[in-house]
């Protein structure tokens, strides 16, 4: 339950292949602004990873929504921005955050990429090369730290976001934030979703897909977000 003139927490949703590790610079810096932060980890199905579906990803986060109460704040990268955009409709957040979301059916430019394997084996067959190819702007230490951590995905899931996945959009606060050199979702794709969604859109200079949250723009990212957090979901209006 949260108190009275507290600020709303903040449901983060993690992008494909990652954990909710990936949001450990937002969450300091989000609580050094009193905000709380909430990051678990998608599960595979019982069924096994190959048998998992968007639809079970989206159940796994509107639990973790039931989990914190009212007032809260939904944020998802990638597919984990995707996952946010298809459950705020049934948790009414305060507010949206989206960074680099892997864009809905309907928003044009949509990223290419072939059909997915049944299992895509990002963590059995990680290494620090294709590391270093998808965290550009990080640095080493920030690449081990990924290295260790990424884990195998579901192709199925990834497959449906390729085809699209239908949301209904909500029209809360909303701020979309967009790697400037985003080698996955195209840039247009990402002005496109904030045009539709009316949200604040911001570029993030030097970014890539993934370096919002773990490259060397992340701190700063976070503290750009708890400030318009601090503006647009502020304590006493949730």
């Amino acid at each position: 339950m949260r108190e009275n003139g507290a600020r709303p927490t903040v449901v983060a949703v993690h992008g494909a292949g990652g954990g909710g590790w990936e949001w450990g610079i937002w969450a300091r810096v989000l609580a050094v602004h009193g905000f709380g932060v909430i990051a678990p980890d998608l599960k595979p199905s019982s069924a096994g990873i190959e048998k998992t579906s968007f639809l079970d990803y989206r159940a796994q986060v509107m639990d973790w929504c039931a989990g914190a109460g009212g007032g809260l704040v939904l944020a998802g990268a990638s597919l984990g921005g995707l996952l946010a955009l298809a459950v705020a409709p049934r948790v009414r957040p305060a507010a949206l955050i989206l960074v680099n979301p892997l864009p809905p059916a309907g928003v044009i430019a949509r990223p290419l990429y072939e059909s997915r394997p049944p299992v895509v084996p990002w963590g059995r067959d990680r290494s620090l090369t294709a590391t270093r190819r998808a965290m550009p702007d990080a640095d080493d230490a920030a690449r081990l730290y990924a290295l260790r951590r990424w884990r195998d995905e579901s192709g199925a899931v990834l497959n449906e976001a390729r085809e699209g996945v239908a949301v209904e959009l909500t029209h809360c606060p909303t701020l979309l934030l967009a790697g400037e050199h985003d080698a996955d979702v195209p840039a247009v794709a990402s002005r496109s979703l904030a045009v539709r969604l009316s949200a604040d859109f911001r570029q993030i200079p030097g970014a890539s897909h993934v370096g919002p949250l773990l490259g060397r723009s992340a701190a700063d990212t976070a503290a750009q977000a708890a400030e318009w957090l601090a503006a647009h979901a502020p304590a006493d209006s949730v």
